[in-house]
Order: structure tokens, then sequence, then C-alpha cells
């Protein structure tokens, strides 16, 4: 009885949401023919400023970010930084802990089914809604347009590679997720959750390393900055302007001004009843709607797969022999690794830290446990969704002549080669996909905007959040999502760098954990 208040508080609050809406949707209604022309004006002057803005920060930030090292001694070999960083810290994890993600793979599903849950330990939100709610960002639009991008960058090839980045990408999740069990916070009765790489940068870098306790504070509050602005911007702003451009190309809607608020509008509404909620509503909601999703997603592509059967055997026989030749090799590698980390921010975000926060939340007492369910993510993300897509965009061929940068069009001629209106499911793909990213990625932002500014920083930071959801389809985000990929791939740099100093730590209890696991001293619930 005693969250009566705050439930009605926060019903008030959506109550109040959607008046504003309603009464906004009627004046742009009563002014329809007033809003198709000033508000143009108005609008290419906001978007040409954002631009210029964000124009800026891109170019400071880029030279740094995908920076080629080679060219320290003179040579160009087209890796920049932020791939070496991310590569290296793969093969470092997995070799660290012994191929964790393939020793401890298969309990993995089998903790996922529940038969590890106890309601009594502190956390809150079970492992499969943890799994589910860090899915529901990942799982995104980098699963339609960043694809096809790296496909018309590197050919079938690409698909090996997707694979094998996947792979050892799983070892980086299963790192920072344990790292986030083991130093979460954990306030009130109610087991509230504040974990991720912000918590543990700091007090994990404090406890071992104390002389080192500046860079772990200053990792902590550079994470949590970069994290914010990725919400905003890759975790927003691009997820509800391409949702708002597709449903324009396909409704013959472009351009105009009153359903691009009306798509803001909705969109933050939708957000707003979820976000508000918390990490307990969101992982109810994800729970239900990202299994859904992948697989009716899924399925989809398997019909696109199925009407071209008959080349699935020399598809396969493509992927593995451009995969090892020479040019092939180099332009998949590169073509997922830079293009597709660049345009869609590396679709399963492994070593970026996003996940930890979600999984911080979890009821477990055994942190090792909870790094192993969050390793399928890059497994489900990467080898499941993206590798559906990627089958659907080879297997038609639509890949041969079409334009790398613009990806969900390539995904969506795939989709029409077998009914001209198959496209029509690829918007509510998008819709959908979009959704889960907004909404699980509203709440990292609000866990990063807690850590630096604590409780009072929720609702301003909530609040922006939506307003930046309202005006997103009014923007032109060619520098907007370049800062955006920016923000979210530089969130690599201290979480890996710090997560290098923990790795023993995390190396020391996944050796305990193994040893219970297998002398039985460690039983499911049931």
């Amino acid at each position: 009885m005693r969250h009566l208040p705050q439930r009605a508080a926060q019903s008030s609050l959506l109550f109040r949401l959607a008046i504003t809406g309603l009464l906004a949707l009627g004046a742009l209604t009563a002014h329809a023919q007033e809003a198709a022309e000033a508000p143009l004006s108005a609008a290419a002057q906001i978007q040409q400023n954002i631009d210029a803005a964000f124009a800026g920060i891109v170019s400071k930030v880029a030279p740094v970010l995908f920076f080629d090292p080679a060219m320290l001694i003179g040579k160009e070999s087209g890796v920049p930084l932020i791939v070496l960083v991310l590569f290296c810290g793969g093969v470092f994890f997995t070799l660290r802990y012994s191929f964790v993600n393939i020793r401890l793979f298969t309990h993995a599903i089998y903790v996922v089914r529940g038969h590890f849950d106890n309601p009594e330990e502190k956390g809150e939100i079970s492992h499969f809604q943890a799994l589910t709610s860090a899915l529901a960002a990942t799982v995104g639009l980098g699963n339609i347009a960043g694809v096809a991008v790296a496909i018309t960058a590197g050919g079938p090839g690409a698909i090996f590679w997707m694979w094998f980045t996947a792979f050892f990408g799983m070892s980086m999740k299963f790192s920072c997720c344990t790292l986030a069990q083991m130093y979460r916070e954990v306030k009130g009765r109610d087991h509230h959750v504040l974990g991720g790489p912000m918590v543990y940068l700091r007090e994990g870098i404090i406890e071992r390393y104390p002389a080192l306790a500046p860079l772990g504070i200053g990792f902590s509050y550079l994470f949590s900055v970069l994290t914010i602005c990725a919400a905003f911007g890759g975790g927003n702003m691009f997820q509800v302007n391409q949702t708002y451009g597709i449903m324009a190309q396909t409704f013959n809607l472009e351009g105009e001004v009153w359903f691009q608020v009306i798509c803001g509008l909705v969109i933050a509404g939708l957000v707003a009843l979820v976000v508000v909620g918390g990490i307990k509503r969101i992982g109810k909601v994800t729970s239900a709607m990202v299994p859904a999703m992948c697989i009716g997603y899924s399925l989809i592509c398997l019909v696109i797969i199925f009407a071209n059967l008959s080349h699935v055997p020399e598809l396969f026989a493509s992927i593995f022999s451009e995969a090892l030749t020479g040019h092939a090799a180099i332009g998949g590698f590169l073509g997922v690794m830079v293009q597709g980390m660049k345009r869609a921010a590396f679709s399963n975000e492994a070593g970026l830290g996003s996940a930890a926060i979600a999984h911080a939340a979890s009821k477990t007492d055994e942190p090792v446990r909870e790094g192993a369910v969050a390793m399928l993510g890059p497994f489900i993300d990467t080898h499941i969704v993206c590798t559906m897509t990627a089958l659907a965009i080879l297997i038609t061929g639509v890949h041969e002549n079409a334009d790398g940068v613009e990806g969900v069009r390539v995904t969506s001629e795939a989709f029409m080669t077998v009914w001209p209106g198959f496209n029509y499911f690829l918007v509510v793909a998008v819709f959908v996909f979009a959704y889960s990213t907004l909404i699980s990625w509203g709440y990292y932002g609000e866990r990063a905007a807690e850590f630096l500014f604590g409780e009072k920083g929720l609702w301003p930071y909530r609040a922006l959040f939506l307003m930046v959801s309202v005006v997103s389809p009014l923007l032109s985000l060619s520098s907007v999502v370049d800062f955006a990929d920016m923000m979210l791939l530089s969130m690599a740099f201290p979480n890996i760098i710090g997560m290098v100093f923990l790795s023993g730590k995390v190396r020391e209890a996944t050796q305990d954990y193994i040893r219970r696991l297998r002398s039985g001293e460690m039983k499911p619930i049931r």
C-alpha cells in the first residue's frame, strides 16, 4: 500500500502528458496550412544550426576515435583505433577467462530458463528479464540497417567476420556484467539497484589499486557522461528519426510537418509509459516484446530464404570462400568492424558496457552467473538476428547494386522480392526494434544521471529524453548520427581499459564458480 502514492503520481504525470499531447495535436489540426509553411522554414533553420554544432564536435572527436595507429610509423592500415581496441579486448578477455564463452554457454541457457532464480535474492528483475532488457537495447536498427551497410562494404564474407567478432564479444559482455554484479549498489527496501561501469570502474579500481584511485574516478565520470550523450543520440535521436523516415517513405508522407510532430509525440508518449516505471516495468515489457520481435522478424526472413532455397548451398560456400581470401577478408572484416560499427554503433554493444547497467539489476548473489547470462546477448543479437537479415539480403542479391549508406532501403528491397507488400512488415519491425532500444537506453541514461547527480537528476533527465523524442523527426541527423555513434563507441575506451585492470578478480571468481558447479556444490533451485 505504501507504493500507491508513488504510482498515483506516476499515473497523474502520464495523464498530463497525454492531455498535453492531445492539445498539441488539436492545435496542429486546426492550423494545418500554417504548419506546412512557416514552421517548415523554422525547422530548416533548426536543422542547419544543429548540424553545424554537431559537425564541429565530430570534426574534433573523429581524428582521435578513428585514428589509424599505423600512421605512427608512416603507413596506413585502414583499421581505426577504436576497432583495434574492441578487437584486442575481445581476444584478451576470451583468453584471460579460458574461453568462458564456450565453457558456460549451455549453463547460461539453463539459468535463463529460470532454474536458478531465487526471488529472495537482492535485485529488481529476473535473469531472463535482465537479458531481454539488454537485448532490447542491442536488437535495434543496427540489425536491419547496419547489417546491410556491412554487407555492401564487405560482401558475403562479411557474415563470417560478424560471427567471428560476436564470438569474442561474448567474453567482453561476460566480463563487464560480472563486474556490474560485484560492485553494484543495492538501495532501500525495494532493492533499487545502481550498477554498471560507472560504479565498478570507480569502486573496483579503488579497491584493487588504491594508487590509481584518480584514474578510476575519472573513468567512471567519463563513462557516465558518454552514456547520457549516447542515450540522447544513438539511443533516441537516431531511432526516432529513422522510424519516422521509413514510415514517411512507405506512406508517402515525407516532408509533412504535421506527421513529423505526431510521430514524435506518439513515440514519446509510448516511451513515457514504460521508462517512468523503471527497470521493473521495462523488464516486464521487454520479457514479452523481445522474444516476440526476434522470433517474428526471423520468421519473416526465413520466408525470404525458403523462397530462394535453391541458392542456399551456393550462398554458404561464398560466405566461407570470400571470407578467407585476401581481398574479401579485408573488405568483410572492415565492413563489419568499421562501417558496421560506425553506422550501427556495433549492434551487440559488446565491450561498451551499456548492457551491464541492466544486468546489474538482476536478482542473484552470484556475479559470474549473471555474466554467463549476459554473454548470450551477442549470440542472439548477431549469430541469430543479424544473420537472418544478412541471409535475406544476400540470397536475394539486392546488395550487389545497392548504396551501402541507405541500409534500411537495401533490406526493404530484399523483403519486396517475395511480395510487393512485404515491406510493410519491415515498417512494423523497424518501429518495434526502435521502440525497444528507446526504452532500454532511456534507462541506461537514467542510471548514469543518477550516478552523476543523485536521484534529483532523474526527472530532469526523463523530461529531456522525452523532449528529444518529440523533436527528433524534425531534425536532419547527418552530423548528429555521427556524433551519437562516436559517443557510443567512445564508451569502450574507459570500460575496456578498466576491465583489464579488474580482470584478475573476474578470473578468480570464474574459476571458483565453475569448480562449485562441476562438484555439485551449486544446485539449481528447481
